[in-house]
């Protein structure tokens, strides 16, 4: 049951950092996977400073965090070619 509970977690924290991120959402599985990953490097990040998520909210905030660092992280080392006009 935790499973589940996890899954729509990561899930509703990719879609929030992909719209504060990105301004839209990116898709369901993509979603998911930089939720579950940002509920994972969320978690390290908050725990360096010292909070440990509890409750619902707290893991919530933490995967948000998590997510919107590793959608940062990729932008860096993702190119965007140039568009050339004529």
């Amino acid at each position: 049951m935790y499973f589940l509970w996890y899954l729509l977690i990561g899930l509703v924290a990719g879609w929030i950092a992909s719209l504060i991120f990105k301004g839209s959402g990116s898709g369901l599985l993509v979603n998911l996977i930089v939720g579950l990953i940002g509920g994972l490097l969320g978690g390290w990040l908050v725990s360096l400073f010292g909070w440990v998520p509890t409750g619902t909210w707290g893991t919530l905030l933490s995967s948000i965090i998590g997510a919107v660092v590793l959608l940062w992280i990729v932008s860096l080392f993702t190119r965007h070619k140039p568009v050339k006009t004529v």
